[in-house]
């Protein structure tokens, strides 16, 4: 039972972070239809940013630095790359965001090198016994800052100007342009939020009980796909829900992988996608997706 419990605090943990990084590929979705494969990368820069600067400014504001850098970059990726080819067809600005990866990847690795980067964060390896329960305080911290930070992007989006905006673009662009509101400013502001987002789920990425941020940590954003593909990928509650249920899989596959030896080995690396891909076949548009629907 002791195992139990501690497997789901992590698997609860590794879905908040995965939420962080699901939203930004819905909220960029949501305002472009665009699938950001340069995610992975804009999340290695914000979390390389913070690795670089928290000895100098401390930790808290090497963050607020590497989030601020972060979705200045997003959003230069949108002006330069999306923008530029202004009525492209969606999939190919959808593949344009892979090149714009291999990139921004590419120089990133070079800087990272063969190192792993520490993120000066406060809790470091300390743990907390809750009873018989021992769990990591970068766990419970990734909780508590994703809860805050994800429920400030919900109160944006139900509340804000932006947030209106963007469900009115969402829901039908043509009318939402006659009726004033700026297309390429809502594409570029979720673009910089989705940077943002994905800059802070680095720095719990690389905490305790990892070793720390290196070149691999890109790849963890393509473990988070599968949760906004499970949600729907217009949906931020779908997002949401995903991610918590593609980290409570992965926590477990990972926590009883003695148990499903008879599976293989590799079975909690793919256990997320055979969740997706089950779910997909009883609705293709994910759990809260939304049915396209053709008028004849």
């Amino acid at each position: 039972m002791i195992k139990f419990a501690e497997t789901v605090l992590n698997g609860l943990a590794l879905g908040s972070v995965y939420a962080l990084i699901a939203l930004g590929f819905v909220v960029i979705f949501k305002a472009s239809g665009v699938m950001n494969f340069a995610h992975g990368s804009l999340l290695l820069f914000g979390g390389y940013v913070t690795a670089r600067l928290h000895d100098a400014i401390g930790f808290i504001p090497a963050v607020l630095v590497g989030a601020a850098l972060a979705a200045a970059l997003a959003g230069l990726v949108q002006l330069l790359a999306t923008r530029g080819l202004r009525g492209a067809e969606i999939h190919t600005l959808t593949i344009l965001t892979i090149g714009v990866d291999v990139l921004l990847s590419t120089e990133l690795n070079r800087q990272v090198g063969a190192d792993y980067l520490t993120m000066g964060d406060p809790w470091g390896a300390d743990v907390t016994r809750l009873g018989s329960i021992t769990v990591a305080d970068a766990r419970m911290a990734s909780i508590v800052v994703a809860v805050v930070v994800i429920g400030a992007f919900f109160a944006a989006f139900r509340w804000s100007r932006w947030g209106l905006s963007m469900r009115s673009a969402a829901a039908d662009p043509e009318a939402a342009a006659l009726m004033g509101i700026r297309l390429d400013r809502v594409r570029l502001i979720a673009w910089c939020v989705a940077g943002a987002l994905a800059a802070v789920a680095a720095v719990f990425l690389a905490a305790f009980p990892a070793p720390g941020l290196d070149r691999t940590t890109s790849q963890i954003a393509l473990s988070a796909f599968p949760a906004a593909i499970l949600g729907g990928m217009d949906s931020a509650v779908g997002a949401l829900v995903g991610s918590l249920v593609i980290g409570l899989t992965a926590a477990m596959a990972a926590g009883y992988q003695n148990e499903l030896s008879v599976l293989g080995a590799g079975f909690a690396d793919v256990a997320p996608y055979l969740v997706m891909v089950l779910v997909l076949l009883v609705r293709p548009t994910g759990l809260f997706g939304s049915k396209e629907l053709t008028r004849v």
